[in-house]
């Protein structure tokens, strides 16, 4: 007898087509810097889209001179930057002063647009504990090298104001990689089910360190990993300064409505390596698809939209980079003025009450120190 073929209750590739359904990508602005989505428009005006793209000019020049800075040895730690600024500064851009900034190591653009000192961002790359002192009334905490363990802060902190009775979110940020970390699930999971005024960014670049999305999931989006959660979630183009903010913005409405947090994927590129600290991403990445990412740079775009609106010049892009150079320049030299932290430093403001164990200590490298 011929078996007979097994029947399934289930439709997977139903199931999948459904979901994928739910998340196609969300864009304003197409690669040529045309209006392809007139009634999403934000309403923005004049001067506000000519500062958005200010600060995005800006952004690429720090990013510019810190690695730079970084291979003369005068910063520590980088994450460069180049290819995300529609993802982070619209994004940023999109909160209100105060709405709280939880940073994954790449997103210190964020939290200097925020108000952190660009000199503090410095001694923070060099390690220096100077760097983690925020300024009171700067609504961020230093960036987070453990991947996704913000995401679990965000929800707590969105929580936290909840019960305040707070108008205002918190937003945090990772890559494509952070979303494979259990902190991630834990994050969405918990700010869901409680309805935190979180927001939640997944800056999908494509490699993480080095392993492709594809990889990384099986997902058909990092967006839909919301559904789980029981929150909403959008895919937008994230070389679109546009699509970004007007995402970041609707989301940030809702929650301080009550509705809750909404996570956001944001597709982007990272045109530089992972970080400065030896990664070489011709290993993992062709140059052919590097020219096709360069061809979506969000400056570009963005300058195209502008030019054609009559809002954008040469003459202000050269007066931008000039200011950040200026800016850079100068926050340099404050954070070369600091005087170099010593074991003593760190040991003496650990804790209120210098427990018995370190008063040893303390005093082991106070002598060796005086040396």
């Amino acid at each position: 007898m011929a078996s007979k073929t097994k029947q399934f209750q289930l439709d997977v590739e139903e199931q999948f087509r459904a979901v994928a359904g739910q998340f196609q990508t969300f864009q304003i602005l197409n690669e040529e810097g045309e209006l392809v989505n007139e009634a999403a428009m934000p309403d923005l005006r004049d001067e506000e889209l000519q500062e958005l793209m200010r600060r995005m000019v800006y952004t690429r020049i720090l990013d510019q001179r810190s690695i730079s800075l970084n291979r003369q040895g005068r910063l520590g730690f980088y994450a460069p930057t180049a290819g995300q600024e529609a993802s982070q500064i619209a994004s940023q851009f999109a909160l209100e002063k105060e709405d709280f900034i939880l940073p994954g190591y790449r997103d210190v653009p964020q939290i200097v647009w925020h108000g952190l000192p660009l000199s503090q961002a410095f001694l923070f790359s060099r390690g220096h504990f100077k760097g983690n002192q925020i300024p009171e009334g700067v609504n961020v905490i230093s960036p987070q090298i453990i991947i996704g363990a913000q995401y679990v802060q965000a929800a707590g902190v969105a929580l936290g104001m909840k019960k305040r009775g707070k108008k205002s979110v918190a937003i945090t940020y990772t890559g494509d990689g952070g979303t494979s970390q259990g902190d991630f699930y834990e994050g969405i999971n918990f700010a869901g089910a409680f309805k935190a005024p979180a927001i939640f960014i997944v800056q999908n670049n494509r490699f993480a360190i080095s392993t492709p999305v594809e990889v990384q999931t099986a997902a058909g989006t990092l967006a839909q990993k919301a559904v789980a959660a029981g929150i909403p979630g959008i895919q937008v183009d994230g070389m679109d300064a546009l699509a970004v903010y007007v995402a970041t913005k609707e989301a940030r409405e809702r929650a301080v409505n009550g509705e809750g947090p909404t996570l956001i994927e944001t597709l982007t590129y990272r045109y530089g390596p992972h970080t400065m600290a030896g990664d070489d991403p011709t290993r993992y990445r062709t140059e052919e698809l590097d020219n096709e990412w360069e061809l979506k740079d969000p400056l570009v775009r963005f300058r195209k939209f502008l030019e054609n609106k009559g809002l954008w010049s040469e003459e202000l892009e050269n007066e931008t980079i000039e200011q950040a150079k200026e800016d850079i320049k100068e926050a340099i030299k404050v954070a070369d003025a600091e005087p170099k932290q010593k074991v003593t430093d760190l040991i003496s403001i650990m804790h209120d009450e210098m427990p018995f164990n370190l008063k040893e200590q303390f005093e082991i490298y106070k002598e060796k120190e005086s040396k």
